[in-house]
């Protein structure tokens, strides 16, 4: 593997965002927002990232929180304003953001210099996508994948976990349990690894994964599952569940966004995992 050089988070938060539409097949563009570029020859991490809404909404401007904490980590970041069900339901937003990781993985020169390491990432609903992508690239065995990272990802269409049940008692609606039953058109979607990451049944060949969850998380229970699931696979798990938030994963999907409640938390972890998987590539 090509040995990366350290980057300058600073240099790298300077970079104002930029929209633009790329094509991921010939009938096929999707809008993205690139957040930081490489400057000189320096190599960055490039983060394809998906911004969460249980399936049903969200937008670039919601998932800027996450996109922009990556980005002062030192990552050049993708984020992707994928199709929404019910209207694009699976395996659609899979397609397309499939398609935005081969993108990158060709322009990764031009964006974060030679030889950049790949990662995925998401939260929410973005979680699901990026841990569905990630088995695709293994399963076609291109492009190479550095490592995901999945924030209070939406794994488990059972929404039937006490994490959930403690968030949901008192209400009639379920956002989660609604967006999951817009995005599987149909009963065998649910059976699918792509679709439903917690329910594969083959996690070899997976990169190494960072999992983080609020202890009020919906979603911590599932995404600590999951966790587990890998690491009894004999895989690389780097986990953490923040004590002191409120209101994951909302807290990271509202445009514009307040601060985020831990985000000095959540920019050390990023920070460490690149630095982490960095030099594993680098052995």
């Amino acid at each position: 593997m090509t040995q990366t050089k350290a980057s300058s988070s600073s240099t790298v938060s300077r970079a104002l965002p930029s929209d633009t539409t790329i094509a991921v097949a010939p009938d096929k563009q999707v809008d993205v927002r690139v957040y930081g570029r490489k400057t000189g020859d320096e190599v960055l991490p490039l983060v394809v990232h998906f911004h969460g809404g249980a399936f049903t909404s969200g937008d670039l401007d919601s998932g800027c929180t996450v996109a922009n904490l990556l980005q002062e980590a030192g990552a050049c970041v993708i984020s992707v304003a994928y199709p929404l069900a019910p209207k694009h339901p699976f395996p659609q937003p899979l397609e397309i953001g499939y398609g935005v990781l081969q993108w990158a993985f060709k322009n990764r020169t031009r964006l974060a210099g030679k030889g950049a390491p790949l990662y995925l990432a998401g939260e929410e609903a973005g979680g699901n996508l990026a841990a569905g992508v990630c088995m695709i690239a293994r399963d076609q065995f291109q492009p190479p994948v550095a490592g995901q990272i999945l924030v209070s990802p939406m794994l488990d269409p059972c929404a039937g976990t006490a994490s959930l049940r403690a968030l949901q008692w008192e209400k009639i609606e379920c956002k989660f349990a609604d967006g999951w039953q817009s995005y599987l058109s149909c009963g065998r979607d649910a059976e699918h690894p792509y679709a439903v990451p917690a329910r594969t049944q083959r996690l070899a060949g997976l990169p190494p994964s960072l999992i983080l969850m609020g202890e009020e998380d919906p979603m911590r229970d599932e995404a600590l599952a999951y966790a587990a699931r890998l690491e009894s696979g004999g895989l690389t798990v780097f986990q953490h569940v923040f004590n002191k938030v409120e209101q994951w994963p909302q807290a990271l999907l509202e445009a514009p966004p307040p601060p985020c409640p831990c985000a000095a938390e959540v920019l050390e972890q990023f920070r460490k995992f690149f630095e982490v998987t960095r030099c594993q590539l680098a052995r």
